[in-house]
């Protein structure tokens, strides 16, 4: 029988039943074409006088409160900021000549300094005194580019919602000028903006976007104008939306940990807002935040960062760590998921997660990864065992080839047959047919850990089943594995005669190979030895890829193990095993 774990946090817990259970993937179809015609007819209407109109109204003469953020900013990325220039991802836009509506800028570095989250960032590094200048400064230069010019690239649901938080949060930075013309072209422009929010929120995309849109609602509703029936649609609107973008246990569908990271980070502005407002945060909007903190710091390795999971990366220790204090609840990181599918081994030192779920489904994330049945593993802060990653924030780092090559089987730790993708991945960024069902069994005894689980991602194509068995016994001194490939069926399929399996290492992590070809010593610089043996394959070693933090590429090393498939299926059994 498993062991039952509790999620300790203010006002219970929850339960997750033992035993074998069978994960679905859901309809993965992607967003319906009537969706995207009716998003494309709602966005030719902000062309039209009539929705000018709409956005006419009474502007606040003042906010009704200033919230504070919660969330701790980067104060070296503050500093450069008042050096005059932002960073990120590998690319730096000087400020004295910044262009908010650039064609050439990335999308994800156009959403951050369209959002104004960059902000944290400036308060962490300047005081008011020493910041509104430049904030201000930014603030009009948006106002004149895109105040008045309803466009996507400005106007976006989600955008506005994250762009009235940071405004309102860090007021003090931004309306600290003694010009009335200014400070009111400030105040209308959130009023706008709200109005535009009112209408728009539930045609964001489905997910964090769609989240992110009714917080704007909701904050506006607190901090600018709106009264009672803002408040009550923005409220729905949320749970609605955390009702259809979270999976029972708090993990969002998409399944990506850099979103998830956002999701905590963007409920714990909202329940500050709340506070400031001297309101109660909804019960279900309160468990919300609870259920999407404990899912977060299951991905977490023993660093504290996050793992490399669904074109993600481990982004900062101080990031996770500033994120989990603003939500202010203690929380224990989530172990047996339901649908966010990222189970986790702990022993001492020892950290293991496992992807033992379907990708996520097209309609919720593009650039999903077909990574199912792959794991990490951490010794202490140091990683052992990694997938090689994602650029996460930071793609317009990354070569577009790379970036799709991170997305495939071979670059996670896990079973690859024939050089195919367990789940098929296309140039246009969905994923296509592949992995639909996980069975799964977990069980706990004695200080030991043991998963059990296979998925169908090969059966299509060539009537076989990848079964994995993780075990993490001694203490955490050893972690046990067995990856066994099984005939399904009878029908005739496509013929595939080789397998690889293969173990990532971490960028400290240093490889000699023993004598008798089946083993090698794994020493971390620093720190540990663990010895990996392994029956059934031929090992070997051969260049790999990590991406770290900030999204850049590092040359670290991989061990393979390689074999022919007999015709009643494989098995290979091997092990980590702490030496020194």
């Amino acid at each position: 029988m498993s062991l039952l774990e509790r999620i300790e946090a203010p006002g219970g817990g929850e339960e997750i039943e033992p035993g074998k259970r069978l994960i679905r993937a859901g309809d993965d179809r992607g967003i319906s074409l009537a969706e995207r015609l009716s998003y494309r007819l709602h966005r030719l209407t902000w062309r039209t006088p009539f929705h000018s109109m709409r956005l006419r109204g009474r502007f606040p003469l003042k906010l009704l409160t200033v919230p504070k953020d919660p969330v701790a900013g980067d104060k070296a990325a503050g500093e450069a900021i008042l050096a005059g220039r932002i960073e990120r991802g590998g690319v730096t836009v000087d400020l004295a000549k910044i262009d908010f509506l650039k064609g050439d800028l990335s999308p994800d570095l156009s959403d951050y300094l369209q959002s104004f989250a960059w902000l944290r960032d400036l308060g962490a590094a300047a005081t008011r005194e020493r910041g509104s200048e430049l904030a201000e400064h930014m603030v009009r230069h948006w106002l004149e580019q895109c105040g008045g010019q309803v466009n996507e690239r400005a106007w976006r649901a989600d955008l506005w919602g994250r762009r009235i938080l940071f405004w309102a949060a860090y007021a003090p930075y931004i309306l600290s000028s003694r010009d009335l013309v200014y400070r009111s072209a400030v105040l209308n422009a959130l009023a706008r903006g709200s109005r535009h929010l009112d209408r728009g929120a539930d045609r964001a995309a489905p997910g964090l976007a769609r989240i992110t849109a009714w917080v704007g609602v909701i904050v506006s509703a607190l901090v600018i104008q709106g009264g009672p029936a803002r408040m009550g649609k923005g409220e729905a609107g949320l749970i609605r939306s955390l009702g259809e973008a979270l999976h029972e246990d708090g993990g969002l569908v998409s399944r990506s940990p850099v979103e998830q990271l956002a999701l905590v980070e963007l409920l714990s502005q909202l329940r500050a807002t709340y506070y400031a407002g001297r309101r109660e945060v909804p019960e279900e909007i309160a468990d919300a935040l609870v259920r999407a903190a404990a899912a977060l710091l299951a991905v977490t390795l023993g660093d504290g960062a996050l793992g490399n999971w669904q074109g993600g990366n481990m982004l900062s220790r101080r990031r996770i760590a500033a994120a989990v204090e603003a939500a202010a609840i203690e929380v224990r990181p989530l172990r047996q998921p339901r649908g966010w599918g990222y189970h986790r081994l702990i022993a001492k030192n020892s950290v293991v997660v496992i992807d033992a779920a379907p990708p996520p489904p097209t309609r919720a994330i593009k650039g999903g990864c077909a990574s199912t049945l792959a794991f990490e593993m951490s010794d202490g802060t140091d990683r052992l065992i990694v997938n090689c990653g994602g650029a996460g924030e930071a793609a317009a780092g990354l070569p577009a080839a790379i970036v799709q090559a991170l997305r495939t089987t071979a670059a996670h730790s896990t079973l690859t047959l024939g050089d195919r993708n367990s789940t098929a991945i296309h140039d246009d960024g969905t994923l296509g047919k592949g992995v639909s069902e996980v069975e799964l069994s977990r069980d706990e005894f004695g200080g030991s850990s043991r998963i059990e689980a296979s998925h169908d991602g090969y059966v299509r194509r060539f009537g076989l089943v990848h079964r994995r068995q993780l075990e993490l016994v001694g203490g955490g001194l050893e972690l046990k594995g067995e990856d066994m490939i099984e005939r399904r069926g009878r029908r005739k399929r496509a013929e595939v005669k080789s397998f690889a399996i293969r173990f990532h290492l971490g960028p400290s992590v240093e490889i000699t190979n023993t004598a008798d070809g089946q083993g090698a010593l794994l020493r971390i610089r620093g720190g540990s030895v663990w010895q990996f043996r392994c029956r059934g394959g031929i090992l070997s070693s051969e260049e790999s890829l990590w991406i770290d933090g900030a999204g850049r590429p590092h040359g670290t090393q991989q061990l393979v193990i390689s074999g022919e498939i007999a015709a009643d299926g494989a098995a290979v059994a091997w092990s980590l095993k702490r030496a020194g």
